[in-house]
Order: structure tokens, then C-alpha cells, then sequence
């Protein structure tokens, strides 16, 4: 695989070193010309085949379902993760004393909804790790990959406790899926939803969601409009009573999509279906274990190894100092909660570690 004329594809990395795909990732040129092509067939046609745009987003489903394992029904899009665990919260039955776990250090989206069904009596629970679930779980809502210092939860082995007991699964999958491989079929999560702005290197507003059969059954709409409707493709005449809702996950959007943004989302999932996640995975995690190892060599600690974001430590020293001093030498990371933060994707080389120590080092670090 030549990563190196791969990395040309992406204009933003020229004359820079940027180390940070687990804040934003870089749009490759195939990506930015998917978007474009939107636009330009919209000024060449008029609109006059939007309903073609609609079947473009099925085989966008198709493309998903093949990178995540599932089936191209259960995949619905919306603009934004938080948008995807507002719905499986908010259409969950709650009654006091019921339970929602999650991991220490998540991300703020599995806090903030959580603790304002508080009023209703329902509790948050944060636990260092999960491998069993107190009395009245249910639901757990995690990511698959924290933010904070990379931890990979046994997401396989905590959706089997969840349905032992009788609980619902959210896994947000934005800070690891298009670096490390994901199979729905294999984990079986209630509810799997990406931003795809971070790994999966596509354009802001590009977000999917995956939703089990079993939990379409009870799960309703947070958001109904004409596409509610399973007729809705009859535009000449919709339907003017009650919705009746598709059994499939586009019961979800309601509305328009994002059209822009997810032929961006197309293409950049077609360059990972070519390139083959397992070779990305392998690259990654490669890239990542040398960047933990020249991070050690300057004295930190590395919080967890095998991942796609190296989260370090060095006592007495400010993480977000470093990161800002890195950046004006136009050396891109982040600092978050006392670590220096680097996520390299496929995109990345050898160079950009050996700019990344000499960094350090000029910042004191070594």
C-alpha cells in the first residue's frame, strides 16, 4: 500500500504536521469533489431528479452496512451524534429508580441527557469499568473509544450483560469507526451511531445511525414529517392522515437529509471499502504504537495502549501548554483533561513523528 501517494488525496496535511483526526478529520480531494458534484447537478438539472437523491442515500446505506456489518434497513442519518442518543433516550420509557450506566471519563453527550432525566427520577451512573450492571440498568450509553485517553471498553462482552439483564445499548462509534473495525453483527448494540466528521474523514453534518429491528418495534420518531410517511416517494399524492411509519430506520429522518455532507460520507466510505479496514486498522494502530513510544521515550505515561488515540502524561508538566506551543510550530495535537492528545490516521508517516519529537524537544520535553 503506497500511504504516501494516498496522503497526496489530502491537500490540508501539505506543510504541516497535524496529529489530531480525534478532533477533525482531513477531507480528501475525492471527497470535496462528491460535494461538489452535488451542487453542480443541482445547477444542471434544477432539482427537477431530487428523488434520485434519495436512492443515491440507499447505496449510501449499502456502503455502510458493508463497512459496519449490519443490514442497509437499519441505517438512518441525522446531523449529529447528539441528535442519534436525544432519540434513544428520549423514547425510552422511564420510570424513577430506573438506571443509566456509563464510563468514567465519556464523553460530555452520555452526561448532560442523562443527568436531566434526573427530574424524573432516573440516576447516572459512572463506573470506572463495566462488568456487571447494578440492579434497575436500563440502558448504557458509551463510546467505543473515550476521547480522553483512549480506552477500547469489551464493547462485545457489555451488550451481552445489557441483554442478559434486559437493558438497551447505545455505543457512540465517532472516535474510532474509519481507524479500528466495527461489526454490528458481532457486538450486537441496540443502537450504533458515528459522527463522521472525526475518522471517517467526511464533511460536518454527516452522521448515520444503526437501529436493531427489535428495537424499531418500540422505538418511536423524535422527529415526523412528510418522509414519515412509508408512501412518501408517491409525491404526486402523499399521504394526508395519520403517518404510517416504514419498518425500516428511515422511520427516523422525518425530513430532508443532509445531501451535501452525505455524498461527501459516500465517498470517503468508498476510499475505506478500496483501501480495506483492516489494512487501515493495521496502519493506525502501527502509527499509534510509535507515537506511544517516542512519548515514552520523553517521560510520559501513556494511558492506554493499543488504540487509535495516544492520550500522555507528563507529571508537573501542562498538557495544554505543550499543545499550544506545538501549534506554533504548526505541529497539530490537543490537550484534554491533563493528557497531550495525538490521534494519527492512515494519512499520517514516519515524518510527521520525527516533526513531532523535534517538537518536543524544543519544548522542553524530552
Amino acid at each position: 500500500m503506497n500511504w504516501d501517494a494516498i496522503r497526496d488525496g489530502y491537500p490540508s496535511l501539505k506543510g504541516r504536521t497535524y496529529l489530531n483526526t480525534a478532533t477533525y478529520g482531513q477531507l480528501s480531494l475525492r471527497t470535496q469533489a462528491a460535494v461538489a458534484g452535488h451542487f453542480e447537478r443541482r445547477n444542471e438539472r434544477a432539482c427537477k431528479d431530487f428523488l434520485d437523491w434519495f436512492q443515491d442515500m440507499d447505496e449510501l446505506r449499502a456502503l455502510i452496512a458493508q463497512l459496519v456489518h449490519c443490514q442497509p434497513d437499519d441505517v438512518a442519518f441525522t446531523m449529529n451524534a447528539a441528535s442519534a442518543l436525544s432519540l434513544f433516550l428520549g423514547g425510552i420509557n422511564w420510570q424513577p429508580g430506573d438506571r443509566i450506566v456509563t464510563l468514567t471519563n465519556e464523553f460530555p453527550n452520555q452526561f448532560y441527557y442523562a443527568n436531566w432525566l434526573g427530574s424524573r427520577g432516573v440516576e447516572l451512573l459512572e463506573l470506572p469499568e463495566i462488568t456487571t450492571l447494578p440492579e434497575r440498568t436500563k440502558a448504557i450509553a458509551i463510546s467505543s473509544v473515550s476521547y480522553m485517553n483512549g480506552a477500547r471498553p469489551d464493547l462485545a462482552n457489555i451488550c451481552r450483560l445489557a441483554r442478559e439483564a434486559g437493558a438497551l445499548t447505545f455505543i457512540d462509534g465517532t472516535q474510532s469507526l474509519g481507524a479500528l473495525r466495527f461489526s454490528i453483527a458481532d457486538v450486537q448494540p441496540d443502537f450504533y451511531a458515528v459522527d463522521g466528521y472525526k475518522w471517517l474523514l467526511c464533511p460536518n453534518g454527516a452522521t448515520f445511525f444503526c437501529v436493531s429491528p427489535q428495537l424499531r418495534r418500540t422505538l418511536d420518531p423524535n422527529v415526523i414529517g412528510w418522509r414519515s410517511d412509508k408512501g412518501w416517494r408517491s409525491v404526486t399524492d402523499l399521504n394526508h392522515g395519520v403517518p404510517r411509519f416504514p419498518e425500516a430506520a428511515e422511520r427516523y429522518e422525518g425530513g430532508m437529509v443532509n445531501f451535501p455532507s452525505l455524498y461527501g460520507m459516500a465517498e470517503s466510505i468508498r476510499t475505506f471499502l478500496e483501501l480495506g479496514p483492516e489494512r487501515i486498522e493495521t496502519r493506525v494502530l502501527d502509527l499509534a504504537a510509535q507515537t506511544a513510544a517516542l512519548l515514552r521515550e520523553s517521560g510520559a505515561t501513556i494511558q492506554n495502549e493499543n488504540t487509535n488515540i495516544v492520550a500522555a502524561h507528563w507529571p508537573g508538566r501542562d498538557a495544554s501548554q505543550i499543545a499550544r506551543q506545538l501549534g506554533e510550530m504548526d505541529i497539530i495535537v490537543a490537550a484534554r483533561h491533563g493528557n497531550l492528545r495525538v490521534s494519527p490516521h492512515f494519512y499520517n508517516n514516519e515524518a510527521d513523528l520525527a516533526a513531532l519529537t523535534e517538537g518536543l524537544h524544543l519544548c522542553g520535553v524530552s
